[in-house]
């Protein structure tokens, strides 16, 4: 019998076991390193809100959603017949519609293309 060849698949495999308790070690240690950190990090962080601290009701009582059309603002145009840049334009925003009601599908239409429907 040769023993040589398994001494020395021994000493591999003691090395493969060795290696594999060094990661496991390095893993755990790292571990514990960011929880530590996370745990100073906290600690200089503020606490949680008094409970004088916290937001207060409205005297005029809970606010409720409004709804309403909304239309877009015209846009600007140019005085000397040149094109405006974005950076000329602002904020073109929306402003209240006059006509409040709201835009509703044809009757006999599900509102979807080919959704069936009156033929008209």
């Amino acid at each position: 019998m040769d023993t040589a060849r398994y001494e020395a698949a021994s000493g591999v495999q003691a090395f493969g076991y060795a290696a594999i308790l060094v990661v496991g070690v390095a893993c755990v240690a790292g571990l514990i390193w960011a929880f530590r950190l996370g745990m100073k990090v906290r600690r200089r962080e503020p606490g949680p809100p008094r409970p004088e601290e916290q937001p207060k009701m409205p005297p005029s009582g809970p606010v409720h959603e409004t709804r309403e059309v909304r239309e877009p603002n015209e846009v600007p145009r140019s005085t000397d017949g040149e094109r405006l840049t974005p950076h000329q334009l602002g904020n073109v925003g929306t402003k209240r519609a006059d006509d409040q009601e709201r835009a509703r599908w044809s009757s006999g239409s599900s509102g979807s293309f080919g959704g069936g429907g009156g033929q008209t």
